[in-house]
């Protein structure tokens, strides 16, 4: 099934399909929900819940973003983490959960940290797939900043096929050369969403603290060819006290469930067991 949803006068993009236990997937930027589609589909016992954050796949970008948190380049609005955890709730709200299970990739690990903080007592487990509590580094903040002046200058789509290429790791492209154009066709974002979302990353809070109150079974999953989070960022989930089952996938890129469903979804079920008891 397919929805809309409203949060702080945006209207909000969502799917859910199956029965089951509900588990919320959230996406990486700068894709959508369809991100997670692979890996759904080898899932059973499960109601996947799956919206697009503000500014992605068929969500609008709302009004309001807030401007001069980002000191690299100060009028740039910015979609705050702490924004798209208020639309999670919303959406959590909307379908009437109490809890849930949750997952999240890079950007959407970010949410679920911020979640974390603020409604710890509906999150019944935390999975992260290619996602890290660390802030960004200088040479992050460098990189934001550059990604923002392309999308001002015109260069969106320089900047989409970059992603493209670089996120989808090598082995992944090698076996499967088609899944660039592929990730690439569900990267839509407006220019002024790419500044905001760019400029929201660079914002983000030190999460590493947080780990370290995360009573909820944690599950990580880190891509071996990751270069956006690498293994060593992501074994700082080990320690959350509510015990977090980590796997390295080394022929994994960035997209990892999105490259290897079949393998992914192995790591998954048999977390995912313990909460259909």
């Amino acid at each position: 099934m397919k929805g809309t949803y409203s949060s702080d006068g945006a209207a909000l993009a969502l799917s859910d399909s199956g029965a089951g236990l509900p588990v919320v997937f959230l996406h990486p930027t700068p894709l959508d929900h369809d991100y997670w589609r692979p890996l759904i589909a080898e899932l059973a016992g499960v109601r996947a819940i799956g919206p697009d954050f503000r500014g992605h796949g068929q969500s609008e970008l709302g009004t309001g973003l807030p401007v001069g948190l980002f000191a690299r380049v100060p009028d740039a609005p910015v979609l705050t983490i702490t924004q798209l955890a208020s639309d999670i709730l919303a959406l959590l709200d909307h379908l009437h959960l109490p809890n849930a299970v949750f997952a999240g990739c890079s950007i959407g690990g970010y949410v679920l940290l911020e979640l974390w903080r603020r409604i710890p007592d509906r999150m019944r487990g935390l999975a992260f797939v290619c996602s890290k509590p660390q802030p960004d580094t200088e040479t992050n903040l460098a990189k934001r900043a550059e990604n923002i002046a392309k999308a001002r200058t015109g260069e969106a789509a320089q900047f989409f096929d970059g992603m493209a290429r670089t996120l989808a790791g090598p082995t992944a492209r090698a076996r499967r050369p088609e899944i660039v154009s592929e990730v690439l066709a569900r990267m839509t974002l407006s220019p002024e969403a790419i500044v905001a979302v760019q400029a929201g990353l660079a914002t983000r809070p030190d999460s590493v603290p947080t780990v370290a109150t995360i009573t909820a079974p944690v599950l990580a999953i880190a891509g071996g060819e990751d270069g956006a989070v690498s293994a060593a960022e992501m074994e700082a989930f080990k320690a959350a006290p509510g015990g977090c089952v980590y796997h390295l996938l080394a022929d994994a890129g960035h997209f990892a469930a999105y490259e290897q469903p079949q393998r992914v979804a192995s790591l998954f079920a048999p977390w995912l067991r313990r909460f259909q008891v």
